[in-house]
């Protein structure tokens, strides 16, 4: 498994270099991770509907090739692609979803922070009812067994263009971050323990 640092870097490049990677990889290529920060962008999943964009804030709208509905990138969210052959980790794609979010819920809970899943949305969730927020998001999509785009942690950021989404299409759902659960890391250190848990999701077999 390479780890790559990508540093801030802006999303629609990034974007096309995790398609022309997986273009190009053979049963060879090793799995990468790239783990990386984006300048204010919305992203628009492949089926997702525009009108779960409900304010015009002057952040761009990238629609792309994933799965699931919109979500915002921005500093002090940490970004992590997973470029992953399923075929030779003997994956599918339920399990490695369930594995990116178990990688979350296990970095959250090494901080005392209990969070969970939630069957009819992707992501991570901390709280329940009418406190349930939404601490991280994913999305993949699938080309030839192989996976790229990824999960986001939302760390220490502005998390007001939030409010100008339904996010992943749930209009309501409250957004948080770790620094406000308490949890007293950095992007950079967010980053390296979330990478530490990703790994060894991945690693584990069957």
């Amino acid at each position: 498994m390479i780890v790559r640092q990508l540093g801030r870097a802006d999303y629609q490049p990034t974007w096309q270099a995790m398609m022309d990677f997986t273009a190009a990889r053979t049963a060879e290529t090793p799995d990468e991770l790239w783990v990386v920060e984006h300048p204010p962008v919305f992203t628009l999943g492949q089926a997702g509907k525009p009108e779960h964009l409900i304010a015009d804030t002057g952040i761009p709208l990238v629609k792309i090739d994933r799965g699931g509905q919109i979500t915002y990138h921005g500093p002090g969210q940490v970004v992590i692609y997973l470029l992953i052959n399923l075929p030779r980790r003997k994956l599918k794609v339920r399990e490695l979803v369930n594995r990116i979010e178990q990688a979350v819920i296990d970095c959250l809970a090494e901080h005392g922070v209990i969070a969970d899943r939630l069957d009819s949305a992707p992501g991570v969730y901390v709280g329940a009812g009418e406190s349930l927020a939404k601490v991280a998001a994913l999305g993949l999509r699938i080309r030839n067994g192989c996976c790229y785009h990824g999960v986001s942690l939302n760390v220490d950021m502005d998390l007001s263009p939030f409010l100008a989404i339904n996010p992943c299409g749930y209009a309501g759902m409250a957004v948080t971050q770790t620094k406000d659960l308490g949890i007293p890391l950095t992007p950079p250190q967010a980053a390296e323990a979330l990478t530490r848990h990703l790994i060894a999701q991945l690693e584990q077999q069957g």
